[in-house]
């Protein structure tokens, strides 16, 4: 496993950052600013993203920042189960990318991220987590769940760590536009 992102094996997920959640995770308002870092950052670098609302009938649908942030079109797969791989639709799409790297971000890092970051290293894909794009409601919980994943092989980061990793040098054609959104 690589410690180090490449871009060209890289997609990033976004997991379940709803309207229902809003102000009531630790940090919120910067998550939700480094979820939007990392969008901005694939978008300009062509990398897949995948979106995920889990139950949006009663959480509500991603919230409007986030959206804004996205590919225009961008859909969200909806789930019912915790994990992420265990809706078809996400296996299928996350198949179809044919990338084995992911950046894994949203909420909540004790419930939706924590099972689907171990499906996904179950399934051999190397996980990345910028600790600065993920939140839950309570610090214990995300503490917990932060030792867990990274205990169990998922590798540890921030968002503008991720970013660079991404770009790595600044050569890079669209090295100018990433540095704008670390500044």
């Amino acid at each position: 496993m690589s410690r180090l992102l490449e871009r060209d094996r890289s997609a990033l997920v976004v997991v379940d950052v709803q309207e229902a959640y809003r102000g009531k995770t630790q940090e919120h308002e910067r998550m939700v600013e480094r979820v939007c870092r990392l969008i901005h950052a694939a978008r300009i670098l062509d990398l897949p993203i995948l979106l995920t609302e889990q139950y949006p009938k009663g959480l509500g649908h991603t919230q409007e920042e986030v959206v804004a942030a996205l590919p225009e079109g961008q859909v969200a797969i909806e789930k019912m189960t915790i994990g992420c791989c265990g809706q078809p639709a996400f296996v299928e799409a996350l198949s179809a990318l044919g990338r084995r790297q992911l950046v894994v971000c949203g909420i909540e890092a004790n419930a939706c991220i924590n099972q689907t970051v171990h499906q996904l290293i179950e399934r051999g894909y190397e996980v990345h987590l910028p600790k600065d794009a993920i939140s839950s409601r309570f610090q214990f919980d995300f503490d917990v769940a932060w030792d867990k994943m990274t205990g169990s092989g998922a590798v540890p980061s921030t968002s503008e760590t991720i970013v660079l990793e991404w770009v790595r040098t600044a050569e890079h054609p669209r090295f100018k536009q990433i540095h704008k959104l670390i500044k």
